[in-house]
């Protein structure tokens, strides 16, 4: 997963509006924030969607 470290800087949750963190293991961007919402990076490009978005509970 190749993410600048500015992107991330400036990138937010869609559903909280809070801090995204990237899980270079998992290929996703985790939410810091309240909702703990993870976001798939396909292909290094990020889907935020609240719909594709992985709920902390799974």
């Amino acid at each position: 997963m190749k993410l600048d470290s500015w992107l991330l800087e400036i990138l937010a949750c869609p559903n909280c509006r809070g801090p995204l963190r990237a899980d270079e293991a998992a290929a996703e961007l985790v939410c810091t924030g309240t909702c703990k919402y993870a976001y798939p990076v396909r292909d290094d490009i990020p889907v935020l969607l609240v719909d594709e978005a992985r709920t902390p509970a799974s």
